[in-house]
């Protein structure tokens, strides 16, 4: 048995959204190899659902095969037809470390500025903009506006 159950509903839903994926393993003559079910498991913690590819023409061996990858990598079998199987497994939560920041990284901006007679030769000034600031089309520094929260919403806080 895998280690993860859907409800009908919720294999539909799966089966679903893999509808337009392409397959990102692909099984051959050498069948379930280890390489096969590190790339299946690095597939799955990437994306989540994923499409597979045997090229066998064992229909048996099929169902067996998406029996074993599900129990191996505890994810639920979604959808086997034909040559295609759909696996599912929720995608882990990324560990954030405790000196990690995700803020925006400063960035240097050139800003160009005409003179106002057209004739004299423009001025080129580099300006370091932070992560909470943008630049104007003056060419001015200012700071990001948090986004207005409603009344309703301030008043529920």
């Amino acid at each position: 048995m895998p280690a993860i159950q859907l409800t009908p509903a919720q294999r539909k839903d799966k089966r679903g959204e893999a509808h337009h994926l392409d397959p990102v393993v692909m099984i051959g003559a050498e069948g379930l190899t280890p390489a096969v079910l590190k790339e299946t498991d690095a597939a799955l913690k990437a994306h989540g659902l994923i499409k597979l590819r045997v090229f066998s023409d064992d229909r048996t061996a099929r169902e067996a095969l998406l029996a074993t990858l599900a129990e191996q990598l505890d994810a639920a079998p979604v959808q086997h037809i034909g040559k295609l199987l759909v696996l599912w497994r929720p995608i882990p939560e990324k560990l954030k470390e405790p000196g990690e920041d995700r803020s925006a990284a400063p960035r240097v901006v050139k800003i160009l500025k005409y003179s106002k007679n057209g004739t004299g030769r423009p001025t080129i000034k580099t300006v370091k903009v932070l992560g909470n600031e943008r630049v104007t089309k003056g060419g001015l520094v200012k700071r990001s506006r948090p986004k207005p929260t409603s009344v309703k919403k301030k008043v529920q806080d």
